[in-house]
């Protein structure tokens, strides 16, 4: 459905045409707040590229509908690997091979002979360990290889990226990935960059299980990343403490809000339609990312719980396999359903067909307890009720806007009485608390509001009005 109001942010001063390319570390196919920016950009009269990774089944080039340029290039860690160097060592290695040849032909003398191993019987593998499991210096290599792929892989987009990339104004680098292409980028072009820290990546993930050099490493390279940026961007005011502290730099804020939206009322029935659900079904969804620790597995436990609802999962990630065959169980037939992630100019009008959505985000990490997950927001902003984790970076709006209920995440039972208190709330109740999601999204958690202090910082950048 339509906005309230317009797209573009009003401005005192007319914005002068400039060049951005924001770079992703993803395909960019369902990245929202690239899409936003993107788009309020275009809308400005700014010339806008994207330059993202191509994986997946998407094109290499295409022109955005609103008229923006996406470019994907390839980046894999072999593609990374420093050709040369291997290809000087493979020759070395053949001219070795080749004498030990002819030293074979020739004969040894007697002195190198007997310093010479014996060739005659077949090598010998180290032995895995108990169980088939490997050994002590196979775990170390297996570790090194997975630890060199990052920079392997950074060095080939990079590479790839700087083939392609057209010279811009400012280089907007997106998240741990992004960055080190954004910043390589604007210094092939004598430009200035941006970064746009959605997560406290070291504290996120794979790299939260990270310990000893690696981990400094790592550390180390994205406080230098930062402090080469023009500017670092950050989702909430949580995330810029962290970073302020641990890089020294002072991050600016821009919530990764919705566009202000007008929901129908009443609201489209989208995920009955899709699934063929009795008209009277009640719908709870989880949007996002299919990955550990998001809340799934404690919904597909709640929704037991749960009479006459049906759990929606739309999004995609590695689990998606995994909660499949969770909601094909005959305990949960009927229950749970899966649907793709849709593109982001679509997103709210399927949450608002969801009688409450939920984000039981799990405390596993100090990224996930201080996130502000892009669900919230919206969910806020198509005028659904939430029930969200009791962590610092969501019930504090939660609880401010009395947009929905907290919960402890970790326990299934409180989260299925938290939402059967919200469905089997009073229809009066009910549209109280969407009133109440509109109001603050129309307010202040919207993205009109948040990109106007991201506008003014491009216009620091570069000295002209974005």
């Amino acid at each position: 459905m339509a906005e309230a109001g317009p797209a573009v942010p009003a401005s005192e001063v007319a914005p002068v045409r400039q060049r951005a390319v924001l770079v992703l570390p993803s395909n960019g196919e369902f990245d929202s707040r690239t899409y936003r920016i993107a788009r309020t950009l275009v809308e400005r009269g700014h010339s806008v590229t994207v330059v993202a990774v191509l994986m997946g089944d998407v094109l290499a080039e295409e022109q955005h509908p609103l008229g923006y340029r996406i470019i994907r290039v390839p980046a894999s860690s072999i593609d990374g690997l420093p050709l040369q160097p291997l290809v000087r060592f493979g020759r070395w290695l053949a001219r070795g091979a080749r004498a030990r040849r002819r030293r074979r032909q020739d004969g040894p003398p007697d002195r190198a002979a007997r310093r010479r191993p014996d060739t005659s019987s077949p090598a010998v593998t180290p032995p895995a360990g108990p169980g088939g499991r490997a050994t002590a210096p196979r775990r170390i290599a297996s570790g090194l290889v997975r630890r060199l792929a990052i920079p392997l892989t950074l060095r080939s987009y990079a590479r790839n990226a700087r083939l392609v990339a057209p010279a811009a104004d400012v280089f907007h680098g997106m998240a741990f990935m992004g960055i080190p292409i954004a910043l390589e980028l604007a210094r092939h072009h004598r430009s200035r960059s941006v970064y746009d820290a959605r997560d406290i990546y070291l504290d996120a993930r794979n790299l939260a299980r990270m310990r000893g050099p690696a981990r400094w490493l790592i550390a180390r390279g994205e406080r230098g990343w930062a402090r080469r940026a023009g500017t670092v961007v950050t989702i909430n005011q949580a995330f810029a403490d962290v970073m302020r502290a641990r890089w020294q730099v002072d991050p600016l804020v821009v919530m990764n809000c919705s566009y202000r939206f007008v929901p129908p009322e009443p609201p489209e029935r989208r995920f009955h339609a899709a699934l063929g659900l009795p008209p009277g079904r009640r719908v709870v969804l989880y949007h996002g990312g299919f990955f550990p620790h998001r809340g799934v597995e404690e919904l597909l436990v709640a929704i037991r719980e749960i009479p006459d609802t049906t759990l929606v999962l739309m999004g995609y990630g590695a689990l998606e396999p995994v909660f499949r065959a969770r909601a094909d169980a005959p305990e949960l037939a009927d229950r749970v359903r899966l649907l793709p992630a849709v593109p982001p100019d679509e997103l709210l009008s399927w949450v608002a067909g969801a009688d409450v959505v939920a984000m039981p985000i799990q405390p596993t990490t100090l990224n996930h307890r201080l996130t502000t997950p892009n669900k919230l927001l919206e969910a806020m902003a198509a005028g659904v009720p939430v029930v969200a984790s009791d962590l610092p970076g969501m019930a504090t709006i939660v609880r401010e806007t009395g947009c929905g209920l907290v919960v402890d995440p970790e326990d299934p039972s409180a989260l299925a009485a938290a939402i059967r208190a919200l469905l089997d709330a009073p229809p009066e109740e009910r549209s109280a608390l969407r009133r109440r999601c509109l109001a603050a999204a129309h307010a202040t958690y919207n993205w009109e509001t948040q990109v106007t202090g991201l506008l003014a910082e491009y216009t620091r950048l570069t000295g002209r009005p974005w």
